[in-house]
């Protein structure tokens, strides 16, 4: 039996010990990161897990003082009710945010954009197509956005421009 190992061979171990490091590492700061910032709360539909973040606290505490706080959570009017677009939009949102909080890199304050803007005016007009139904909302061909006259429904003055 020959036992000569090429020089490939003997670095074989040596890579796979540093890829698993490596690999373990990131899993293990990623699993810390997950459970610090309390991950699993935002897989429920409870309001205070929006607050987990300390820049939400004004959009909490105006939702808490607002009309929609006895029938709407935050899930209410900022995920599409549909699975699985709730659950696809809960894990674009909190990439996104978990990626803003962590570098610091988001306006101050806080303000929807116009993908999750989208979402919002579409779960207005689903909620209230009762009362909104035969209501033109165009003015010069411009569709007109429910928060454009009811901007601090959801939110208190905290949703105010």
């Amino acid at each position: 039996m020959d036992q000569t190992r090429s020089p490939a061979q003997s670095k074989m171990p040596l890579l796979l010990v540093a890829l698993a490091v490596v690999l373990g590492t990131g899993f293990g700061l990623g699993l810390f990161t997950f459970h610090y910032a309390e991950g699993l709360s935002y897989f429920s539909n409870d309001p205070s897990a929006c607050v987990n973040c300390h820049a939400m606290i004004p959009q909490f505490d105006g939702w808490n003082h607002s009309s929609h706080k006895a029938v709407a959570g935050c899930n209410d009017c900022h995920t599409p009710h549909r699975f699985p677009d709730k659950w696809i939009v809960k894990g674009i949102n909190g990439w996104n945010h978990s990626l803003a909080f962590t570098t610091g890199n988001y306006p101050d304050p806080i303000r929807i954009r116009g993908f999750n803007a989208r979402i919002a005016h579409e779960n207005c007009l689903e909620c209230h197509a009762g009362v909104v139904s035969q209501i033109n909302h165009m003015i010069d061909d411009e569709e007109l956005t429910c928060v454009r006259c009811h901007g601090n429904v959801g939110h208190g003055n905290a949703a105010r421009n």
